[in-house]
């Protein structure tokens, strides 16, 4: 059986094309001309050149695949241009699933974002079926996941097999670009973190996040969300684990957010006038008042998703940074 993830030189697709290879499953790799191959580059793969915004490109890729992952994303904080979120994550989405509908692929798992799940307006978990619109969606990812899930519910509903998984924040070895977890992670290894601002987090191991994908794939029901995620912690606790694994110092300085928002907002205005992204960006700062916290209970119950205690992935995490030579 051939399966094609999208997104697998990311961080997430690469996890995921680890775990199909390590299953024994034939995998071709959907990737744009020029990408970086370093998560693939030692697997044997398929690989397919590519785009989600060419339609012919598609259904190329597809042909002869009965599964689909998909996992590709525009995944930052900021874009010069916000259009690229929504032409890849929404757009990109639609033509890739309603290509895999035409040539007949069996079944899809779509990689959404925990940024898509509501949050209580009074505190507590979060869950699949916590009620959210677009207007509580912070900055262009979120709302254009937001507006992608909106597409493939409407899919799902029209008989397109597609299960949809929500990572929270991932951690691990091949986070190459880093994502602005890992960020804060290898900030955290060079001393460039003097002070921070509060907030919660859904800290989960890659490869688990990985193993949910699989999972979803074979007992995942037909247009249902499953969160991927594992413990609750707060960002102080993350910095205290990081202490004891790495001896650096956590810090101890916790900034109120209005104070660090007019700065964000200064950063920003620097970056759209220079191309460069901001050092403190403005979608960090906004969402680091919601305390992003979550009940995984359905995906452990319904799919058996593996729990890695996330002291184990902050460690693979250090260590792979480290070894790849970002600190």
């Amino acid at each position: 059986m051939k399966v094609l993830v999208t997104g697998a030189t990311g961080f997430v697709g690469g996890a995921v094309v680890r775990a199909l290879v390590k299953s024994g499953i034939d995998v071709r790799v959907l990737a744009r001309s020029g990408a970086d191959l370093q998560n693939i580059q030692n697997l044997t793969v398929e690989r397919v050149e590519g785009d989600l915004r060419d339609q012919a490109s598609l259904r190329r890729s597809l042909t002869g695949c009965r599964q689909l992952y998909h996992v590709a994303a525009h995944y930052a904080l900021w874009a010069k241009d916000p259009s690229i979120f929504y032409d890849i994550n929404v757009t990109g989405t639609k033509n890739l699933l309603e290509a895999a509908r035409d040539v007949g692929v069996e079944r899809i798992v779509y990689c959404s974002t925990i940024g898509a799940i509501g949050l209580p307006p009074g505190g507590g978990l979060g869950t699949e079926e916590t009620p959210v619109s677009l207007e509580q969606m912070a900055g262009h990812y979120k709302r254009s996941k937001y507006l992608a899930e909106q597409e493939v519910l409407k899919l799902a509903k029209a008989r397109l097999p597609v299960v949809i998984v929500n990572p929270s924040a991932p951690v691990g070895a091949g986070d190459v670009k880093p994502t602005p977890t890992g960020q804060v992670i290898v900030d955290f290894m060079k001393g460039r973190m003097p002070a921070y601002i509060e907030t919660g987090m859904n800290i989960v191991d890659v490869d688990d996040v990985a193993a949910g994908h699989l999972l979803a794939m074979e007992k995942g029901r037909i247009g249902e969300r499953y969160i991927l995620g594992n413990k609750n912690l707060m960002l102080r606790e993350v910095f205290e684990i990081m202490s004891r694994l790495t001896g650096i110092k956590a810090p101890t300085i916790k900034l109120p957010r209005l104070a660090i928002l007019p700065l964000a907002y200064a950063n920003q205005w620097i970056a759209n006038l220079t191309g460069h992204p901001p050092r403190i960006p403005l979608e960090g700062v906004k969402m680091a008042k919601y305390k992003m916290h979550y009940d995984c209970s359905k995906a452990i119950r319904e799919l058996g998703i593996p729990l890695t205690p996330p002291e184990v992935a902050l460690e693979k995490a250090v260590r792979w940074f480290r070894s790849h030579g970002y600190v």
